[in-house]
C-alpha cells in the first residue's frame, strides 16, 4: 500500500506540474521531468544510485532547455546563501566560499575546524570530527546549494546540532533514512548542553545526499 501512495503521490505531482507550467514545456522539459519523478521513486524504493542517476539525466536536460530559468534558480538559492550566512556566522574570521564545484576532503588526516559557509552548485563533503581540531567553542557550519553530497562522522569530544532540508534525495542518520522529496532533519547530540564544545551544522540542498554515523 505504501508503495501505491508513493506512485500516487509522484504521479499528482508531476500532473500538477504540467498543468501550472505546461505552456512553457517542451518535449526536453517533459522527458526532464519525467526523469526527475522517475529518479525519486528509485531513490525511494532503495534503488539510490540509480535514482540519482537519473536525476542527473533530467537536470541536465532541464539545464539546457531552461537556462534561464536554472540561472534564475542558482541566483535565488546565492542571494538565500548570503542572507543565512549573516545570520548565522556572529563572529568575525569565519571562512566563506562560493564557488562552482568544491570539495571537503575533512576525512584523511588531522584538520583545523573553523566556522565556514560554503555555497556551490555541485559540493562534496567528508567531515571527520574525530580529526577535527577547533579553534572556537562554538563553530557554526554551513553548507549550501543545487547538488551535494556529505558526510559527517560524530565524535564524543563535540556537541554537535544539525539543521538540514535536502529538497530531492536523502537523509541517513543513524539506522534511520528519509528518501524522497522534502527532507528536513532537525538533531541534537545527546551530550550537547553539557560540551564544552559545539559544532553547528546547517545544510540545505535542492538535490542531495546526506548521511550521518555515529562514533
Amino acid at each position: 500500500m505504501d508503495k501505491r501512495n508513493r506512485l500516487i503521490a509522484i504521479g499528482l505531482i508531476g500532473a500538477g506540474c504540467l498543468m501550472i507550467f505546461g505552456k512553457w514545456l517542451g518535449f526536453f522539459s517533459i522527458v526532464a521531468l519525467l526523469l526527475l519523478l522517475l529518479g525519486v521513486h528509485r531513490i525511494t524504493s532503495g534503488k539510490v544510485k540509480q535514482g540519482y542517476r537519473l536525476m542527473g539525466v533530467g537536470a541536465v536536460l532541464l539545464l539546457l532547455d531552461h537556462l534561464l530559468l536554472v540561472l534564475g534558480i542558482c541566483l535565488i538559492s546565492l542571494v538565500m546563501f548570503f542572507m543565512k550566512s549573516k545570520r548565522m556566522q556572529r563572529r568575525a574570521g569565519f571562512m566563506q566560499k562560493q564557488s562552482f564545484s568544491s570539495r571537503f576532503d575533512w576525512d584523511l588526516s588531522p584538520w583545523v575546524m573553523r566556522s565556514l559557509s560554503a555555497w556551490h552548485v555541485l559540493g562534496e563533503a567528508d567531515v571527520d570530527l574525530s580529526l577535527a581540531m577547533a579553534e572556537e567553542q562554538e563553530t557554526m557550519m554551513l553548507f549550501q546549494g543545487i547538488f551535494g553530497d556529505v558526510d559527517i562522522l560524530l565524535s564524543e569530544d563535540y556537541g554537535v546540532e544539525i539543521e538540514a532540508f535536502v529538497l530531492f534525495g536523502s537523509i541517513e542518520s543513524g539506522s534511520h533514512r528519509d528518501t524522497g522529496m522534502l527532507n528536513r532533519l532537525n538533531w541534537k547530540s545527546p551530550n550537547y548542553d553539557r560540551s564544552e564544545q559545539k559544532v553547528k551544522f546547517n545544510i540545505s540542498y535542492l538535490m542531495g545526499d546526506l548521511d550521518i554515523r555515529l562514533p
